[in-house]
C-alpha cells in the first residue's frame, strides 16, 4: 500500500512539474518594417511577390486567385520573444510566398494577423505570442495577379 502511494505521488509530482498551469502567452505588436529589414529576410524572401499589409493600396487586382493562412511557430527557448517573434513571421512571410509561388500570383494583399482566428488589421505591424519555449505568428492573405506599374 505504501508502494502504491509513493508511486502515485511521484507520477503526481511528475505530471505537475511537466504541465504547467499557467503557462505564458505573451501578445505582441511589432513593427513589420523591422522585422523584413534582417538579412535573413533579405536572404530568403527572393522579391518575386510583393506584399500589402491590412488596407495599403495596391495596383489594380486582374486576377484573385485564392486565401490562405501561414501559421508559425519557433522554438524560443534561449531567444529574446522580439528575436523569436521575428523569425516566426519571417517563416510565414516564406510560406505566403511559396504558396503565391504556386498559385501563379505576384502579390499576395489584404494580410492581416489571424493568430487563433482573430483577426488584427495593421499596415505596420503584426500580432505574435510567445511563450517560455514557443513564439507564433499566423497571417491571412489573398493571393492575386497585379498589374504592373
Amino acid at each position: 500500500m505504501k508502494k502504491a502511494i509513493l508511486a502515485a505521488f511521484i507520477v503526481g509530482s511528475l505530471l505537475a512539474a511537466v504541465c504547467p498551469t499557467d503557462a505564458r502567452d505573451t501578445k505582441y505588436l511589432l513593427p513589420i518594417e523591422t522585422a523584413l529589414a534582417v538579412k535573413d529576410a533579405q536572404d530568403k524572401l527572393d522579391g518575386s511577390v510583393k506584399f500589402f499589409f491590412g488596407n495599403q493600396p495596391t495596383p489594380p487586382i486582374l486576377t484573385k486567385l485564392g486565401t490562405d493562412v501561414s501559421n508559425r511557430k519557433t522554438n524560443a527557448f534561449g531567444k529574446s520573444d522580439e528575436k523569436a517573434c521575428n523569425w516566426a513571421f519571417l517563416s510565414a512571410m516564406v510560406a505566403l510566398e511559396k504558396r503565391a509561388q504556386q498559385l501563379g500570383a505576384n502579390a499576395v494583399v489584404n494580410i492581416v494577423s489571424y493568430y487563433k482566428k482573430d483577426v488584427m488589421t495593421s499596415a505596420t505591424e503584426f500580432e505574435c505570442h510567445a511563450g517560455a519555449v514557443i513564439a507564433g505568428v499566423a497571417l491571412k492573405g489573398d493571393f492575386v495577379k497585379i498589374a504592373d506599374k
